[in-house]
């Protein structure tokens, strides 16, 4: 299931539900994922009440409670893709999408912040395969400290 608090320009509910489910079969997960596209003020209360961090951040993933079929859920900020899609010159839809990339690898068990590399190889050859500018974690590692993006993980 898809949610679009925020809309999109150049992305809907079906070119997006495509995307995902090429994306999840690329990452080789299995299960639905669903994916909330809200504004800033939500992913920072999810931030807050599932990390502990009082801070907007760009995606939040969630995997599942129970194994129902239900590979997880990403969050992403249509407002923080946007501010992302005009520093790096590529429309929001696209940044969108390489949210839920990153959201779709921690679901399938990548960790970026402890895997050596392994999660950040893995983004740049599907980001490649599925057309897509480049990826979060290319990005934040030539980014200076503060600047930053706080993907991550969320645990229940």
């Amino acid at each position: 299931m898809i949610i679009f608090r925020k809309r999109v320009a150049g992305l809907n509910q079906s070119a997006f539900s495509r995307f995902l489910l090429r994306a999840r079969r690329a990452a080789g997960l299995r299960g639905q994922i669903d994916v909330l596209v809200t504004g800033s003020r939500e992913l920072q209360a999810l931030n807050r009440r599932f990390r502990g961090k009082n801070q907007p951040t760009d995606v939040l993933s969630f995997p599942p409670v129970a194994p129902d079929g239900l590979a997880g859920e990403v969050a992403i900020s249509a407002e923080i893709a946007a501010q992302n899609a005009r520093r790096f010159g590529h429309g929001v839809a696209e940044e969108v999408k390489i949210l839920a990339l990153h959201g779709v690898l921690h679901l399938a068990g990548y960790d970026h912040e402890c895997d050596h590399g392994e999660m950040a190889r893995k983004e740049e050859r599907l980001r490649q395969k599925l057309r897509l500018p480049s990826g979060l974690i290319e990005r934040v590692r030539g980014a200076p400290r503060k600047t930053r993006t706080s993907s991550a993980r969320a645990q229940q």
